[in-house]
């Protein structure tokens, strides 16, 4: 739908009262009953009783100034992967059909009603959310908005969200994405998808895919509209974007895989696009990123989503298998053959990519845990609780075992720390990342629970004293 209102200017009209609530979700509702439209297969529920009731609290609590947000009244889509109290939570799936319904809102749904927003419907999306495409052999698949007349899968797996958006029967959605969930389909019908960070977002009462990779996110028309959303999802203040300047821009342009094997036509559009963004004074640079390589060595046999999925899912895989649609029940009964080793061996690849300083547990203190990484080996780091240690300063001990410690100090030059000697610890390293931190041990973090503050055994680091 082009020219389509953004959330802010809605939000304008509805305190202007050039609209109500009321009649927004009255124009959505009936965009969705449209039978020449896309409705019936971008919604696996539409209660409009409910979405009609609550427009009409939010257009009487206007009418008094008391609106919770200047967004009350807005219809935005949930995707049917979350509770909503008193529905079946399907995740697309005919195997979940005889589940009770939810007893409470997944708390990004409840989220969403404080702030006023009203759920309009539960969209559509690839079963359990394991694909990018968007098909759905139960409820249909929603044509994307590109050659509506020829038809075109919608990408996916949220991809009755991105549907409902573009075709304004909704005005934001909610969303899940694991591999691209959001960002896929948004991107194949010309909107906008977020994948927030993980933790910011909870994912409580939502049916999971891959919990080492999933995130709740918003597709929305513009980047500011997902902004305004995803400040919602994850009970932030909502601050406006300030606008940036594209000249002086750096951007990299990766040439490792994910330009491999483009169609033509996408080629050329992409660099026309690249050529835009020089002209307008971005600095674009392309560059080699390897670590691309290593993604699909680590999804040989399915990577975390087959493993986690199939542990979620393999009571009910013997129940219902035969109502799965069968390219997702193939997709996750490979995590059956992943082993414990095979796991750990992802964790540990996984680590790999961390930057120096991330932060990935913590201590028995509460304390932030973050390493180094040497090779096949890791040098884990906690934050220091010594007094006599200096601001942003950290501890390398020489009692480390089996490292060479030159080597070890060459690599922290490279990676912009700088070791200096120190009589009585063995190295000094100042950390630009502005972190105040002692080496806790190096090897599998099994010590993080443990006490490493009384040269205990269990800390491989040594001594604190």
């Amino acid at each position: 739908m082009k020219n389509a209102p953004t959330l802010a200017s809605l939000a304008d009209d509805l305190e202007s009262g050039r609209t109500s609530a009321r009649k927004l979700v009255d124009e959505c509702l009936a965009r969705i009953a449209d039978p020449s439209g896309e409705g019936a297969r971008t919604f696996i529920h539409v209660d409009a009783e409910a979405a009609i009731e609550a427009a009409e609290a939010m257009d009487r609590l206007r009418e008094v100034k008391a609106a919770p947000s200047r967004y009350a009244g807005i219809p935005v889509s949930i995707k049917d992967l979350f509770d909503i109290k008193g529905q079946v939570t399907r995740a697309g799936s005919r195997a979940l059909e005889d589940s009770a319904p939810a007893e409470a809102d997944a708390p990004v749904v409840a989220r969403l009603r404080r702030a006023g927003f009203v759920v309009i419907g539960r969209t559509n999306m690839t079963e359990f959310a394991y694909s990018g495409i968007g098909i759905n052999p139960h409820y249909g698949t929603p044509k994307g908005a590109w050659q509506r007349g020829v038809g075109h899968v919608p990408g996916g797996s949220s991809s009755g969200a991105a549907v409902s958006v573009v075709d304004a029967m909704a005005y934001g959605a909610l969303g899940t994405d694991t591999g691209g969930s959001c960002r896929i389909p948004a991107a194949y019908n010309g909107i906008v998808g977020f994948k927030p960070t993980q933790r910011r977002v909870p994912l409580e009462g939502g049916v999971p895919l891959s919990f080492t990779l999933d995130s709740f996110g918003p597709l929305a028309r513009t980047v500011d509209c997902c902004a305004v959303l995803d400040a919602v999802l994850a009970d932030e203040t909502i601050v406006p974007l300030q606008p940036r300047p594209i000249k002086g821009m750096r951007l990299a342009v990766p040439t490792t895989v994910a330009l491999d094997e483009l169609e033509d036509d996408v080629a050329r559009t992409f660099e026309r696009a690249l050529e835009t963004l020089s002209r307008q004074g971005a600095l674009i640079e392309r560059i080699e990123v390897p670590e691309f390589l290593d993604i699909g060595v680590m999804n040989t046999k399915g990577g975390f989503a087959a493993a986690e999925s199939y542990a979620w899912h393999r009571y009910l895989i013997v129940s219902h298998g035969d109502v799965y649609d069968p390219r997702v029940c193939m997709r996750i009964v490979r995590g059956e053959s992943i082993s414990a080793a095979d796991y750990i061996d992802l964790l540990g690849m996984r680590l790999i990519y961390y930057k120096p300083g991330d932060v990935f547990g913590v201590d028995n203190q509460g304390g932030p845990i973050c390493f180094l990484r040497f090779g096949q080996n890791s040098l884990y780091f906690r934050k220091s609780q010594r007094p006599d240690h200096k601001p942003y300063v950290a501890h390398f001990t020489p009692m480390i075992e089996n490292y060479d410690q030159m080597a070890v100090k060459a690599e922290l030059e490279r990676r912009g720390f700088k070791p200096q000697p120190d009589t009585k610890y063995g190295w000094q390293i100042q950390d630009p990342a502005g972190m105040r931190m002692e080496v806790a041990g190096p090897g599998v973090p099994e010590h993080i629970g443990g006490d490493c503050n009384g040269g205990n055994a269990g800390c491989p680091g040594g001594p604190d004293k």
